[in-house]
């Protein structure tokens, strides 16, 4: 498993690859849902649209229940629920740091490039003990206006770190994101934190893993 000499920058997607916060996002919005529009709904109602944005994220389930989305409100209320539930309960990803760690020692730029909101990037990131000053760029949905699996995201963040796409290894953890990445131009490693490897593979992704702290991984740029 290796990209070969010419990666010269990663590129995380943040959550199922940096944190492992869709279980946390999922019940902020079964909260949302159930107290401001009094409709029972489940984490697994969200799957479809893990990685899509919260925007998608939230207006998917809201679709199939009926309901009638009060944007920006709900999305607010719901980020509100969301912020208070990791506190003292997000942890990191195995490896990232150590990752991280390897990939400035080897001179690398790295990115973050979330189709989340700037202030749940921002908390996320903080919680975990990566703030965004961590990265050379961060690169949110805010900053968008095509979401994946458009390569909009990835694109930009290569842009801002001044790398091809084509000299960029692409982190992400959903379909949507290898989708966006391979329509980049981007190398992709896929965690297998809320999708299968054979789901992952299938879309494109050009390696798969656990975590960091795979040998896979480990031997990266062996």
């Amino acid at each position: 498993m290796s990209p070969g000499p010419d990666i010269r920058a990663v590129i995380f997607d943040m959550d199922g690859v940096l944190c492992e916060s869709e279980p946390f996002i999922a019940e902020a919005a079964c909260r949302m849902f159930a107290e401001t529009h009094g409709v029972r709904v489940t984490p697994e109602d969200f799957r479809p649209y893990v990685g899509t944005g919260e925007d998608r994220f939230l207006g998917g389930v809201a679709e199939k229940f009926g309901v009638t989305l009060t944007l920006p409100r709900d999305k607010q209320r719901t980020y509100d629920i969301y912020l208070e539930t990791i506190r003292g309960r997000m942890q990191p990803v195995r490896g990232v740091k150590e990752f991280i760690a390897e990939c400035r020692r080897r001179g690398m730029k790295l990115a973050v490039a979330t189709s989340a909101d700037r202030v749940k990037m921002t908390g996320n990131l903080r919680e975990i003990g990566l703030p965004p000053e961590t990265f050379d760029a961060c690169v949110t949905g805010d900053d968008i206006q095509r979401k994946k699996p458009d390569p909009q995201i990835f694109q930009l963040a290569a842009s801002r770190l001044a790398v091809s796409p084509a000299h960029c290894l692409v982190v992400e953890d959903a379909i949507s994101g290898v989708q966006a990445a391979r329509a980049a131009g981007a190398k992709c490693l896929a965690l297998t934190t809320s999708f299968d490897a054979a789901a992952l593979q299938n879309t494109g992704a050009d390696w798969t893993a656990r975590n960091f702290a795979d040998e896979r991984v480990l031997n990266l740029f062996a």
